[in-house]
């Protein structure tokens, strides 16, 4: 067989950890934009905070509930029997993935692990109370859910308001910059830049208060939810109560009424309101690349970067771009998760399992694409002489004021009056006027109308962007 076409790697060991051989870039190329998640949404992330929902649970057992009736621990116990999470290490967790290559069970090999770390803190007396009347899924969930809680709070909304505060202070520079409106891709209605940042400013703040706002739902109800194991050791316990007291303790709502796993609902919703704030970024990123085609924006240029490798005068808008190319691989995976998660057969299946490792994914592209995002409007400069060079060669659009204009002074069918003369026309500032002396104006109206400028018909597009700008800024405040 012919070896022509194929590839020969040789590469030394200590290359095989290399970001270059990374199957994911988020783990290879991207691997510098999403350090901050590296802790939270890794493997490592997962089973740490596997061994700390194991160490909770257990300490509420035998220190808050006292399960164990003559097992009184000191500081120093609980001191060591703390330090087990709070001291856990890539070392540690390398032992879990030794263990579970013999159990094949991920969950089971945190029990063990926690087990071994018991005995070598001199607490055998409480190791067989570790993983007490559990299923796995009770760890995971909420192991899970510290993941999602640590990921919004840490890294997920700083970058919202990250982003949404660098388009408000954009706008904040161009509250009265004039700026031709184009809807449908044709001149319209002027507005201000600093207006039409802070309509995305206002969009991206009321997804990020949904997103922050989706309460974070766990259980921990034994094998099918029904606590049958709880009772059948300890039925003395109220096992509802202490449920719902250990799951609040750690910050999270109970939610009583669960299979084997809690059915992910309020996953869904935190998906999906992130994937609705990816999607205004993706509409933003769109919308800036349009108008550095139009020449609205230029782009500040870095010393030593290159547009094209063949065309030497191209500044290419690469951020938007990569922002947009990043929502769309974030929202196509959150869309995915959030609509596999509400799906499991009967009280249990493991598809679910394996679509949550992903998670990490949906959080790294965004925050790619939030990065990137912030990056390009960095490199932004506002052309106001083709702003005011394009509100010159469109008069036309202030037909729309000569037609409103004359039907509060009762002139009939204004509308159709003035579309029969504009429709289709680019008007210069002498075709304008010439309009004006064409209707059946009197000459008050007529000297009103032949005043008014495209750059200055903005109605209170100033007024809403101030407006916008302080009420915006104290909600951010409050993320």
């Amino acid at each position: 067989m012919s070896n022509e076409g194929t590839v020969s790697t040789n590469l030394d060991m200590d290359q095989t950890s290399s970001e270059l051989l990374a199957v994911s870039p988020i783990d290879g190329r991207y691997r510098r934009h999403v350090a901050e998640l590296a802790t939270i949404c890794s493997e490592f992330g997962l089973i740490h905070r596997r061994v700390a929902v194991e160490i909770e649970w257990l300490k509420y057992l035998v220190v808050d509930l006292r399960l164990i009736g003559d097992t009184n621990l000191g500081s120093q116990q609980i001191s060591s029997l703390q330090a087990i999470q709070t001291d856990f290490s890539t070392v540690d967790a390398e032992r879990i993935r030794a263990i579970e290559r013999t159990t094949n069970h991920d969950v089971k090999a945190v029990e063990y692990y926690v087990k071994e770390a018991l005995e070598r803190a001199n607490l055998n007396a409480i190791k067989e109370y570790v993983h007490f009347a559990c299923t796995s899924e009770d760890i995971n969930n909420l192991a899970y859910a510290m993941m999602f809680r640590d990921a919004r709070r840490d890294v997920l909304l700083p970058l919202m308001v990250d982003l949404t505060r660098e388009i408000l202070g954009l706008a904040a520079a161009h509250i009265e910059t004039p700026m031709l409106s184009r809807t449908h891709g044709q001149t319209a209605s002027p507005t201000t830049l600093g207006k039409e940042l802070v309509n995305v400013a206002a969009r991206l703040t009321q997804w990020a208060e949904r997103f922050n706002d989706v309460p974070i739902q766990a259980k921990i109800n034994g094998a099918v939810g029904n606590f049958n194991a709880h009772v059948a050791a300890a039925p003395e316990i109220d096992w509802q109560t202490v449920s719902s007291t250990f799951v609040a303790a750690l910050g999270f709502t109970p939610n009583p009424y669960t299979t084997q796993i809690e059915p992910h609902d309020w996953m869904a919703e935190y998906l999906n309101a992130l994937a609705g704030f990816n999607q205004v970024i993706l509409d933003f990123d769109r919308d800036v690349w349009g108008y550095i085609s139009l020449g609205y924006f230029k782009q500040k240029q870095i010393e030593g970067e290159v547009g094209s490798s063949t065309m030497p005068h191209k500044v290419n808008p690469i951020d938007f771009e990569n922002s947009e190319g990043n929502v769309g691989i974030a929202n196509a995976l959150a869309r995915h998760l959030a609509d596999k998660l509400l799906i499991s057969r009967w009280q249990r299946d493991l598809t679910d399992s394996t679509v949550l490792r992903n998670a990490g994914m949906v959080f790294g592209h965004t925050a790619i694409a939030i990065k990137s995002a912030v990056r390009g409007i960095k490199k932004l400069e506002v052309n106001h002489e083709l702003l005011v060079e394009d509100l010159n060669k469109a008069w036309e659009v202030l037909s729309e004021a000569v037609q409103t204009v004359m039907r509060r002074h009762g002139h009939p069918d204004p509308y159709e009056t003035v579309k029969d003369i504009t429709r289709g026309r680019q008007l210069s500032e002498s075709l304008y006027m010439e309009v004006l002396d064409e209707l059946p104006l009197d000459e008050q109206l007529r000297s009103q109308l032949k005043v008014m400028h495209p750059s200055r018909y903005i109605g209170l597009a100033t007024q809403l962007a101030d407006d916008g700008i302080h009420e915006l800024t104290v909600r951010l405040q409050n993320l």
